[in-house]
């Protein structure tokens, strides 16, 4: 395609396609032998039982996946104490997310949400041409009720929010959550992405506030984010409008198989559970001795302020340098942090060793001379 035809072309994208850039080719992924702490991955296999029924799922590849994720709402509706019109099923909670910035924005209208939270929002909220509120959260991460109901996010047509949250780990009591479903007249976002890690979950509010939505995902807590299993808990009214909005055959029958046998067998995820939070607390209190400050987690990772002298960014290029993959953020006061996913003992203790020794580095790097 020539220059001028090229040009002629990318004329007619829609104005908000127009800001986007073209995506450039992706680099190469990470070395096998890398340790990925970056993205809150599960690091264990699926139990054996559900392994096998990926396997038998697989051998129907030439089949169409059931329409409306029918028997996976019906195992989710059972397994959560729910009715299945109270429940939507996505590849993701991310498409679920994708819907409801589809379904409730226009251009002009503006959505909330709990900041730091999750960046993928504002891309969503842009591609709506919405306005994207970022409410800062209160005290020692603490749910700012009266300022979501009487500032500006009064006026959203919806309040995001994650518990826990992502990327600080923290988490609110349900209590303030079902108090603001309860003073709001908002429809209220909840997504509950690293809620098996946590003391408490807010599913049993469904049945109380018809304004609120729950989402749920098996990418975290079930080790099966490659696999794209993602739940909706809200009332049949806005259930069944998203459902008839989302796109026909939006699940694969792999997936499909994999969330029912999960449902069917989380006790199973009991031990993998255990551990993570084992494994947290262990690498939270090494990363204290380093000269880090740690947030008190109850997901399935760490927000970490890294020891004065140098920022997130350098400590994540250093980390690299040794094989291990962290996450950064630009956000305003997230610079100096960075963000480690729990895994398996053997990754955690590479991490630590190499924390270690770039902590090690720089105390040589600041003796004078005389004491090297």
């Amino acid at each position: 395609m020539s220059d001028a035809k090229l040009q002629s072309v990318l004329s007619a994208l829609s104005q908000t396609a127009r800001q986007l850039d073209a995506v450039p080719s992706s680099q190469a992924g990470p070395d096998a032998d890398c340790v990925k702490l970056d993205t809150n991955e599960n690091p264990f296999p699926l139990p054996i039982t559900v392994m096998r029924t990926a396997l038998r799922a697989l051998k129907r590849h030439y089949l169409y996946p059931e329409d409306d994720n029918f028997s996976l709402r019906e195992a989710a509706a059972n397994a959560y104490g729910l009715s299945q019109d109270q429940v939507i099923a996505g590849n993701g909670s991310s498409e679920l997310l994708g819907l409801l910035y589809r379904a409730f924005l226009a251009p002009g209208d503006s959505v909330a949400m709990m900041s730091p939270g999750f960046s993928f929002n504002r891309k969503l909220a842009m591609l709506q041409g919405a306005r994207f509120l970022e409410i800062g959260w209160g005290k020692s991460y603490s749910l700012p009720i009266e300022q979501l109901l009487l500032g500006p996010a009064k006026d959203s047509k919806f309040i995001l929010l994650a518990n826990p949250n992502n990327p600080s780990g923290t988490f609110v009591p349900v209590a303030d959550i079902d108090k603001l479903a309860a003073q709001s007249d908002r429809l209220i976002v909840l997504d509950e992405a690293y809620v098996d890690f946590a003391p408490d979950d807010a599913l049993r509010l469904v049945n109380r506030h018809s304004n609120l939505l729950i989402l749920r995902t098996f990418s975290k807590s079930y080790a099966a984010a490659g696999i794209r299993v993602g739940f909706g808990f809200g009332h049949p009214e806005l259930i069944g409008r998203l459902r008839n909005i989302q796109n026909l055959f939006n699940m694969n029958l792999i997936a499909h198989a994999v969330g029912i046998s999960i449902l069917s067998h989380r006790a199973a995820y009991a031990e993998n559970h255990k551990h993570i939070k084992h494994e947290r607390q262990r690498t939270m209190i090494a990363l204290s001795e380093l000269g880090f400050s740690v947030i008190p987690s109850y997901s399935n990772f760490l927000l970490a302020r890294v020891p004065s002298g140098q920022n997130g960014a350098w400590w994540q290029a250093s980390l690299k340098r040794q094989k291990v993959l962290v996450a950064v953020f630009p956000d305003d006061g997230l610079e100096n942090h960075i963000r480690v996913s729990i895994g398996t003992k053997a990754q955690m203790d590479k991490f630590l060793s190499a924390a270690g020794d770039i902590s090690e580095s720089l105390k040589t790097q600041r003796l004078p001379v005389t004491q090297r």
